[in-house]
């Protein structure tokens, strides 16, 4: 379960990857007939819609993200320890059931 902030812009790639992933695996379609362009004669052609090539990026850039926020994890931690990290129950099941939407629309 993550729990984290939803103007975070690393949130909000994740979700757009998450809401295109229909799209993304047309564009996978879409390199495997770029992969076969490649063998076809010279006088083809195969332009790739700068909507694929944005997706391509997100992707990308998705990947290059870290899975384990350090700085967070040691910020929550010297929380705990201090006595003052409030948990915000209201927060907590937003969260889940926006999650749970998304994985049950995706």
């Amino acid at each position: 379960m993550k729990i984290g902030d939803v103007k975070d812009t690393t949130s909000q790639m994740v979700q757009q990857y998450q809401r295109n992933s229909g799209a993304d695996q047309a564009m996978d379609k879409t390199m495997d007939k770029t992969a076969t362009a490649a063998t076809a004669p010279p006088e083809e052609k195969v332009d790739l819609s700068s909507r694929s090539k944005d997706l391509l990026q997100i992707k990308n850039a998705v990947a290059q993200l870290p899975e384990i926020r350090e700085e967070k994890i040691q910020e929550l931690k010297t929380q705990i320890e201090k006595g003052t990290y409030n948990i915000n129950g209201g927060q907590i099941a937003e969260k889940m059931v926006g999650e749970s939407l998304i994985d049950i629309f995706s």
